[in-house]
């Protein structure tokens, strides 16, 4: 095997192994999983018309990756919550949330994908009432509704989303499939490794030159 080929092929295999951790390839959820998902949520004491509608969220899925806009509106005064410390402010809600929500995410290929603090109020409003102002705003990317399902029917997540519900005054989070995303960490990675990997050939070719 040549030094080139050598030289293309690490971060081409690095990037296939990439895409396909990120990439969920199952394609859509089957009815078995539904069922599935849905007895354990129903297990854990969702009540019947949340559960109906994540069911058919799930009967939806196209098996596309999808990206959760959230707009949030922080407690001022968070009630008391059991395992949290005494009057915790919402930063601290929302910390001991992220806590159990971050690390299953990330093993699932699924991570925030922009967050900030609001820094106005609502500049353009049509149709709403009460929603002039706003604490943040974040986007997480998820591989799926499978893996987005397997989280939040994890019997630890409804005792950590307790701390979520305490911290936040308001919220609007709903789901997007993307038909423009130049963030795509799959784009980004194969324009790196390209540019990378085309560098390192010109230098071996110009050194071999001139030799």
């Amino acid at each position: 095997m040549s030094t080139r080929v050598k030289l293309w092929l690490l971060p081409a295999l690095l990037y296939a192994f990439f895409v396909f951790w990120y990439t969920d390839f199952s394609g859509p959820l089957s009815d078995a999983e539904v069922a599935k998902i849905t007895r354990a949520l129903t297990d854990n004491g969702v009540s019947a018309e949340r559960v109906d509608e994540l069911a058919r969220f799930m009967r939806e899925d196209s098996g596309r990756q999808f990206l959760m806009v959230n707009a949030i509106h922080n407690n001022a005064e968070p009630p008391a919550v059991a395992g949290a410390p005494a009057n915790a402010d919402a930063d601290t809600l929302m910390g001991l949330y992220l806590e159990h929500m971050l690390p299953a995410l990330l093993k699932r290929a699924s991570h925030p994908v922009l967050m900030g603090d609001a820094v106005f109020p609502v500049i353009d409003l049509i149709g709403l009432e009460g929603a002039e102002e706003w604490t943040s705003a974040a986007i997480f990317r998820y591989r799926s509704r499978r893996d987005f399902m397997e989280v939040i029917s994890n019997p630890v997540f409804l005792g950590r989303h307790d701390f979520k519900t305490a911290a936040l005054e308001k919220t609007i989070a709903y789901p997007i499939e993307p038909s423009l995303y130049l963030g795509d960490p799959r784009l980004l990675l194969g324009l790196i490794l390209l540019a990378l990997t085309s560098l390192a050939d010109l230098w071996r070719l110009s050194r071999n030159s001139s030799r």
